[in-house]
This record gives C-alpha cells, structure tokens and sequence, in this order.
C-alpha cells in the first residue's frame, strides 16, 4: 500500500512520578500530581477527539460486527480489535463504492494488514485493485484511504449477474444431499472448464473469470472462493510462491466436512498434459491431481505469505484417487492392469493413477513407461474396441506420484 502523505502532528503526554519517601506529605503530593496528570490527559483526549471530523468520530461510536453473515471471514479473525474495526470501515468504504474512506487508525501496519484481509475475505469486492495502487493520507489519530476502482460503477452490475448465473448452473447440477466434497468439485471443474490461463486487464480478479473467461492465478482462486462460499462452503484465498517459479501464485484452502484441504484450480487447467502431434484430448483439460492433493506433496510445491496463520491441512481421504480407489501403496502390475481393463470397460480413454510414495511411482514409470508394460494395457483396448492398432499418448506428474494414460 503506497502512503501517500504524512500530516498532522501527534500528541502524547508522559510522565514521571519519583516516590523519594512515605509520609503523608509526600503521598498526598502524588496523588495530587496523578489526578493532574489524569486531568490533563482527559483534555489531550477531548481536544484530539474535537478536531476529528465528524464521520471519524462515528465510526468510534460503531459497533465492530463480528460477522457479515455470509463470508466465513477467516482472516478477520485473525485480526486484533482495532484492526478489525479497520477492516470493517473499509469493506464497508468499498461496497459503498466511496472515493475517500475515513478509518479510526493512524497505524499504517494496521491499516496494511486490515486492508489484506479484506481483499481475502472478499473475491466479490472485484472492482477494488490491490494494495500497490491505494494510498493513505495520515492525520494525527485517524486516516483517508483512497482506494483505486478498477472497474467503473456501471460495468458492476452485469459482472455481478454472469457471477450468480454461474452459481446457479452448478447448483443446479448437485444432488440436494451433496457434499462439501461433491461442491468443491463441481465448482472446481466449473472454474476450469470456464476460464483460459491468459493476461488480461482483469485477470486479477473474479471479474477475468465470469465475465472474460480470462485469468491468472488470483482469479481462478477468487472464483472458486466466491462460488464454494457461495453454497456455504469455508474456502480461503492463498498467496504464495510456487517452487522454481519467479512469480507469486494464489490458491484455496476449503473445509470440507470438517477438514481441511488444499485446491488449485490453475495448476488443474493443463489443456496442453496429453496433447502431441496437434491431436487434442478433451478429457486432459482438467487435472484432478490439484484436487485435495496430498498435503506433504503439495506443500513441497508451494510456499504462503506468512501475515496469516493458515489451518493444518492433514487429511487425505477426499484425495480424488483415493475415493476413486485409484491411489496404490507400492506398484503392483497386475493390479494396475486390472484397474486399467475395468476404466475401459467402462468406456474411459482416459486412465489415470497415483502413488502413496516416489518409490511407487518410480517403480511403475520403469515397468509401463521405460519397459513398455503399458503396451499390455493398450492390447486390451484394442480387442475390447476390435482395433488393430492404437496410437496412446502418456504424461506423469512426478511431484505428485501420477501417471496418465490416453488410448
């Protein structure tokens, strides 16, 4: 957040009391001199207190709401009372569309973390730009944010529209007793199926995703924030650094029936995994490895920003392969034949497998991939379809233990 100047002058009173002895005197003079200083603190305070504008002084009269009533709010409840009092004056500032938003702070790390906080809690404040372009002008007890509106008033509307029709498509499409699991992966396929990776002028925001169709990172994790709460799901936005990469990332953290778990919607939009030779497989647009990955893997992938206190993400039973029974414990060729022959019996192209450990995984990359076991695989497809020949195509995801494979 950019501070854009300093006015003002604060005030403080301090002093010092020296007890040199304990008769009455003296202990009548002390207290004399604290209710003096007493006195003169109250004046400081009435005269500070006078010289606030008006709209600051009502926002100390305000009560600090605990909740919205919608949004889970993580990351405001990680904030002290003060802060919290700050990142209600400005949410509310924003929503309101305001071009100067008074805050009873003057501390601008309060005012810094109270602001990140907001911008976490909140994917459907779109219009807001980050924290680089907002400035700060700072008075003795108080402060004016001025916040810079990507988005113009009038454009808000629609945007807001293509988000609810996107709820409603995928609400639509749960079973009335779905899980939080079933709605993290509709809304996952959704966000997915519905958004290229592409720079855009809005692909910082949920407003790439609904209404471009266009994103980065940040707004894929905006978006499935927004929809998973929508349908009262706790989902957090996460910022970070991915391993071997140069630029920051974004993701989700979602409470799943009680636990918690990592998603990734970006890393889980790899149109190109099983393409070769301009031969496109529709089915490899959308990865499930990101999916409630396995917390240690993901975790050697990824690194947060540290201003907040993330929950433990320990389960591993919504994995994807583990419900789909497709998670093996060492590699067992015959049991991953069989787990192939019965993904072609059921019409799959697509087959695809992880590994409870590297060695696994190793051990099937040498057997299907490097001695060609694989081809024992594609021998049942073919005289399961009547084919004479196939051509198959392969990937593996090394850092998550997962092969794939395309008939």
């Amino acid at each position: 957040m950019n501070f854009k100047k300093i006015t003002g002058i604060l005030a403080a009173l301090v002093f010092l009391l020296t007890f040199s002895g304990c008769n009455r005197t003296d202990t009548q003079t002390v207290r004399e001199q604290a209710r003096s200083a007493i006195e003169n603190i109250r004046e400081a305070a009435q005269e500070l207190s006078s010289s606030e504008p008006e709209e600051v002084q009502e926002l100390r009269r305000q009560e600090v709401a605990q909740s919205d009533g919608v949004h889970s709010e993580y990351f405001f409840r990680q904030l002290s009372e003060g802060q919290q009092r700050v990142y209600r004056e400005i949410l509310d500032g924003v929503q309101q569309y305001k071009e100067e938003i008074y805050l009873s702070s003057a501390d601008s790390d309060d005012i810094d973390l109270a602001y990140h906080a907001v911008l976490q809690d909140h994917p459907e404040i779109f219009w807001i730009h980050n924290r680089e372009a907002t400035y700060t002008t700072f008075y003795s007890t108080y402060a004016q944010l001025e916040p810079t509106y990507r988005i113009s008033q009038d454009e808000i509307p629609a945007i807001q529209d293509s988000m609810e029709a996107a709820y409603q498509q995928i609400a639509a499409g749960l079973a009335e007793n779905a899980t939080d699991y079933d709605k993290a992966r509709a809304v996952y396929e959704y966000v997915i199926s519905n958004t290229s990776y592409e720079y855009s002028e809005d692909d910082q925001s949920i407003a790439g995703v609904f209404r471009d169709g266009q994103a980065v990172c940040a707004g894929y994790a905006g978006a499935v924030q927004y929809l998973l709460e929508r349908m009262g799901v706790e989902c957090l936005y996460v910022t970070g650094d991915m391993k071997d990469s140069a630029e920051d990332h974004a993701w989700n953290v979602a409470n799943l029936d009680g636990a918690y778990y990592y998603l990734d919607a970006t890393n889980g939009d790899q149109p190109g995994f099983l393409q070769e030779d301009e031969v496109e497989v529709s089915e490899g647009t959308i990865l499930y490895d990101y999916l409630c990955p396995f917390p240690s893997e993901y975790e050697a992938m990824v690194q947060s920003h540290d201003q907040f206190t993330l929950p433990e993400c320990t389960a591993t039973d919504q994995n994807y392969y583990v419900r789909n029974g497709s998670c093996f414990s060492g590699y067992d060729s015959d049991a991953v034949y069989q787990y192939a022959c019965g993904q072609i019996d059921q019409g799959m192209r697509m087959i695809h497998f992880k590994f409870t450990d590297a060695a696994g995984y190793q051990a099937a990359v040498s057997d299907l991939i490097d001695n060609q076991a694989v081809e024992r695989i594609a021998q049942y497809y073919m005289d399961y379809y009547g084919m004479e020949q196939i051509q198959y195509h392969y990937g593996v995801l090394e850092d998550l233990n997962t092969i794939y494979f395309m008939m």
